[in-house]
């Protein structure tokens, strides 16, 4: 279990939500985690559950189906999710495509959506990545050409989280080729939409729990009003929400840290050899020392780093930056707390070796950490 006792960032109703999130965890997803690993996808009654208990998009205003709460309930979500182990894909619903939708939307937009993605009756994805292009969004070439009153839709993404369960995409498409990244839009394709496929659940090295597709757009027509926000501005608004996404993930990561250390310390204190515990060897505790003051060190910026945007501060190289620290720091804590439990570190029923696999892509996604570093270079 998280220690939050000296936590800055959370109030008392963010406590008393996380001893829900527990126990909603605790009864639908922890029993779970081995089927959803081996189905590759989260039963749509999991979203259900975690609708009806409140979980799914706790900052959609009242007037839009939500709770109007703010982000730090989402973090509190995401951190216990990372915790526990648990790859599903409800922080991308609740941390991006839900804002998407209510910062942009028409109020037709907001109406359709948003309740159902609040009770988990609708699931949502954004479809960025392709073939051939990955943290180079300006490099999209799926287009959206309009013909009449309709949108004409051709391309294909790869990577998409939510991909086989979603009912509703955001996807990022060329509306104007001959503008760049000024010509990009983001458009909502019902899955229902003639001409739309899904393509296969895609074989990962970790995150398994998480359905990943690839999806294919074929002369999908949709009406002119699925253009979200303004045309010619999704490179715009996609840029808008990175603080939110990075620091989404520098969260997960930051909890997925945790856990491994946690499991680390059990494991050599239980594991004899040579007439002792593993822990009780020098080795084994400068190590631990070593790696419990970088989760000090972590959650102390964690905290910070919310705090300020909570306050609606935190910028775009300073989320750049908490995701590529956290991350790396993740990978670091995970490679050495599964060396700490030598040959049981490369079973798979262990947790540290799903908390490894996990691990690795959290450096790839919301934009490579080479990326990352470009950002902050830049605000120097």
């Amino acid at each position: 279990m998280l220690d939050t006792s000296n936590r800055t960032a959370y109030n008392e109703d963010h406590e008393a939500f996380r001893d829900t999130v527990r126990k909603v965890i605790a009864e639908h997803l922890v029993p779970n985690l081995e089927e959803h690993e081996a189905e590759g996808i989260v039963p749509r009654s999991v979203w259900k559950a975690l609708g009806d208990a409140g979980m799914l998009c706790m900052t959609v205003k009242e007037e839009n189906g939500g709770l109007g709460l703010d982000f730090g309930f989402n973090a509190v979500l995401g951190e216990e999710m990372a915790y526990a182990g648990s790859s599903a894909g409800f922080t991308l619903q609740n941390d991006i495509t839900a804002n998407y939708i209510e910062r942009l939307g028409t109020p037709e937009q907001r109406e359709k959506y948003l309740p159902g993605m609040v009770s988990g009756d609708i699931i949502s994805a954004i479809a960025m990545t392709e073939p051939g292009a990955g943290s180079d969004l300006q490099g999209v070439r799926t287009t959206a050409k309009r013909d009449g009153n309709h949108l004409v839709v051709n391309g294909s993404k790869t990577y998409i989280t939510n991909g086989q369960n979603a009912d509703v995409i955001i996807v990022v498409a060329k509306t104007d080729p001959s503008q760049g990244a000024k010509g990009t839009s983001l458009v909502l394709v019902d899955a229902d939409t003639p001409g739309f496929e899904r393509g296969r659940n895609l074989d990962k090295i970790g995150q398994h729990a998480a359905d990943t597709s690839e999806l294919f757009f074929n002369d999908v027509r949709v009406p002119i009003t699925n253009i979200l926000g303004g045309e010619g501005m999704g490179f715009v608004h996609l840029m808008e929400e990175l603080p939110q996404e990075r620091l989404g993930i520098a969260i997960g990561a930051q909890a997925g840290a945790q856990r491994a250390f946690d499991e680390a310390v059990k494991f050599t204190k239980d594991r004899k050899a040579f007439g002792k515990s593993v822990f009780e060897f020098q080795n084994t505790q400068f190590t631990l020392a070593d790696l419990k003051t970088k989760l000090q060190v972590g959650w102390a910026h964690l905290d910070w780093a919310l705090s300020k945007h909570l306050r609606g501060e935190l910028t775009t190289d300073e989320a750049s930056a908490a995701k590529l620290w956290h991350t790396d720091m993740q990978w670091e804590m995970v490679d050495a707390c599964l060396q700490l439990h030598g040959g049981a570190g490369y079973m798979n029923e262990y947790t540290i070796a799903r908390l490894w696999r996990d691990a690795r892509v959290t450096r790839i996604f919301g934009g490579t950490n080479e990326i990352m570093k470009l950002v902050v270079a830049r605000s120097i």
